[in-house]
């Protein structure tokens, strides 16, 4: 059946999958968020190894998916990897860089004699969780506001800013996206430490930050819709390919693609839905709530990217040079053979899920961080 499909539709369902990988990606940066925390819910050095054990046994979920997400983007749209990662490349290897210096921390933090102590190795996952989170989000922001670049005829890239993509961070909007993405991640890994930890002081301490952290990124938010639905957009004529400034193109995504804003709005209530269980009622499982309301919002916000007849890698200074779903794709025979592949991952999923719920079935506590259980934590 999938080998039926035409070339239009395997593109609308492979941004659809890669949609769905960067979402999920921005629901499990709650580890991130958890580790720029780790200096101010802990008060002793037992309460923040604790912590780090928490978060040490999601971290490589995080980073796993942020690989597979470029790996499908670089196998479903080739010319859009070529471009911001042959282009952009000083943020991607910085970005790239604060995920090395976390795998690095989580492996040696705890090991006897290592040379730089546990206070670097705090400091480095700090990194990741903030500057990391903060360059994924002006990378992302690009989507809306464009980058530096032109391709010539034989699609080689040329970027027009000698900081070849960290430019991106000193855009109002891009930076908005960003600093919400943060503390987002914060308030999201508030969550799953109240959810994941057996120490009431802890506890209650996570559930004062999910409220501070959301009060925090909300202006950001709001910032960042309000000029997404008032900004000009880059649309693409259906027939033509042309693209050209649009005034009000992602408000139009969001009124002729009902899915769109019934994503936003749901998630957005999920995410307030989990924030008040745990903030306001003190309770545990708000991280599920808030967990799905994310998935929601970044579905959306990928899918008013692409969607629509939309460049969702535009140029700033040559529009011709714009990327969509549709110019950047691989062959039909490159996607219908992906999609078959693509058809394993609900069974992996699946594997995911039923290992995660192993792992929490019996929360961590001080108690695992002595004797013989200690010897694998981190």
């Amino acid at each position: 059946m999938i080998g039926n499909l035409d070339t239009t539709t395997l593109q609308n369902l492979w941004w659809f999958i890669c949609s769905a990988l960067g979402a999920l990606f921005i629901f499990l940066t709650f580890v991130q968020g958890g580790q720029t925390m780790l200096f101010t819910l802990a008060s002793t050095a037992e309460e923040k190894s604790l912590l780090v054990n928490s978060l040490g046994r999601k971290w490589e979920l995080t980073f796993t998916t942020l690989v597979v997400f470029g790996g499908a983007m670089f196998a479903a749209f080739p010319l859009f990897y070529a471009t911001s990662f042959g282009g952009a490349y000083w943020v991607w290897v910085s970005i790239l860089f604060t995920f090395i210096v976390q795998a690095v921390s989580y492996e040696y933090r705890s090991k006897p004699g290592n040379l730089l102590g546990t206070g670097t190795y705090d400091l480095f996952l700090f990194i990741n969780g903030s500057v990391g989170i903060l360059l994924i989000g002006a990378a992302v922001g690009t989507f809306f506001s464009g980058s530096n670049f032109s391709l010539n005829a034989m699609n080689q890239v040329t970027w027009q800013h000698p900081l070849r993509g960290l430019e991106a961070a000193f855009s109002l909007f891009n930076l908005s996206l960003g600093l919400f993405l943060v503390f987002h991640a914060r308030t999201m890994g508030a969550l799953y430490l109240a959810n994941n930890i057996d120490h009431k002081v802890l506890h209650r301490r996570a559930n004062n930050a999910v409220l501070i952290n959301f009060a925090i990124s909300l202006p950001f938010l709001l910032f960042v819709l309000v000029r997404l639905v008032t900004m000009q957009g880059f649309g693409v004529d259906p027939v033509s390919g042309t693209v050209a400034l649009t005034d009000g193109k992602y408000l139009a995504n969001l009124l002729s693609l009902p899915v769109i804003p019934a994503f936003l709005l749901v998630g957005l209530i999920l995410v307030i839905g989990g924030v008040v269980v745990n903030g306001l009622q003190g309770k545990k499982n708000g991280i599920w709530l808030a967990g799905l309301g994310t998935v929601l919002v970044g579905l959306a916000i990928f899918f008013t990217a692409g969607y629509n007849n939309t460049s969702f890698y535009p140029s700033k200074i040559d529009l011709a040079s714009s990327l969509t779903i549709r110019n950047a794709s691989s062959s039909h025979y490159t996607l219908t053979v992906m999609s078959y592949v693509a058809l394993a991952v609900p069974f992996v999923v699946a594997y995911i899920f039923y290992f995660w719920r192993l792992m929490d079935m019996k929360k961590i506590s001080m108690a695992e961080l002595s004797g013989e259980q200690a010897k694998e934590l981190y």
